[in-house]
C-alpha cells in the first residue's frame, strides 16, 4: 500500500540514537553508527523521531510499504516491559527526588520544601504511574502514600502542598488504564511499611475504581493502616 512513511538521510544523521529513543513502536534502530528504519511496518507515520533530529536526518515520505501492525507493536511493547527494568525502560527507573528543606519530612531519603506558599513541586520520587512503580521501591518504606486520580492534580489548584507535601504519590486512571491496580497496590503494601493512605478521586462514578483498588489492597495486605478519602468535584471543591 501507499502510505506517509520516515526517511532517514544517512548523510545528515550524526549517529546520536535520539531518534531511536523517540520511536516507541521500535521502527527505529542503530547499525554501523547511524539510524535504520527497520521495520515498515512498525512505522506508525506519526513522526515522533522528527522533532528529537538534531541535524534534520528525518522527514517523511509516501511510498509502498506494508500497513502499521499495531498489534504486532503491541506485543512487542509488552515482551520488552516484563524482559527490562520494573519501571519498563531506563527512562522510569525508580529515583527519589531531593529536595531543599529546613523542616524534618516523612521520608528521610526525600526533602521537601517547608512552607505551603512555596510553589517548588512536591513530587518527590519518580515514576509515579502506578503500573509503572516498582512495588519494592526504597523510597516506600515508611512512607505516607497518596494514591490519586490523575485528572485531580489538575482539578485541585493547591493540590501539591494540600495533598502531595510528605507523601509518595502515586496515580491512575480507571477508566483509561487496562486492569486492575490493587494487585500492584498490595504488593506495595505488603512489601513495605507504609504509614498512611490518602486517595484523592473525582467525583465522577468511574474513579471509584481506584477507590475500590485501593480497598481491596487495604484488605489484602492484612495490615490495619489508616486511610482516607477525598473527593473533589468537577471544578475542584473539596466535596468529602
Amino acid at each position: 500500500m501507499i502510505r506517509k512513511i520516515i526517511k532517514i538521510d544517512e548523510e545528515k544523521c550524526d549517529g546520536c540514537g535520539l531518534c531511536a529513543e523517540a520511536c516507541h513502536e521500535g521502527a527505529i534502530g542503530m547499525a554501523d553508527g547511524k539510524a535504520k528504519l527497520l521495520r515498515d511496518d512498525y512505522c506508525d507515520g506519526l513522526g515522533d523521531c522528527l522533532p528529537v533530529c538534531p541535524t534534520g536526518a528525518i522527514s517523511f515520505e509516501e511510498r509502498e510499504a506494508a500497513a502499521y501492525d499495531e498489534a504486532a507493536v503491541k506485543a512487542r511493547t509488552a515482551k520488552q516491559v516484563s524482559a527490562e527494568l520494573p519501571c519498563g525502560c531506563p527512562g522510569t527507573n525508580a529515583r527519589p527526588i531531593n529536595r531543599t528543606t529546613t523542616s524534618a519530612t516523612a521520608n528521610a531519603a526525600i526533602t521537601v520544601p517547608s512552607t505551603s506558599q512555596d510553589m517548588t513541586s512536591q513530587l518527590v520520587q519518580w515514576p509515579v504511574q502506578i503500573k509503572l512503580v516498582p512495588a519494592n521501591a526504597p523510597y516506600f518504606e515508611n512512607a505516607n502514600l497518596l494514591v490519586a486520580a490523575d485528572c485531580s492534580a489538575y482539578a485541585h489548584g493547591n493540590f501539591h502542598s494540600e495533598f502531595m507535601r510528605n507523601k509518595i504519590t502515586l496515580i491512575g486512571c480507571p477508566k483509561l488504564d487496562e486492569g486492575d491496580y490493587s494487585e500492584k497496590l498490595t504488593a506495595i503494601l505488603k512489601n513495605n511499611d507504609i504509614k498512611s493512605v490518602t486517595v484523592t478521586r473525582m467525583e465522577v462514578p468511574c474513579c471509584g475504581g481506584i477507590e475500590n483498588a485501593v480497598k481491596t489492597a487495604l484488605q489484602n495486605s492484612g495490615k490495619m493502616i489508616p486511610w482516607r478519602v477525598v473527593t473533589l468535584s468537577t471544578d475542584g471543591k473539596i466535596l468529602g
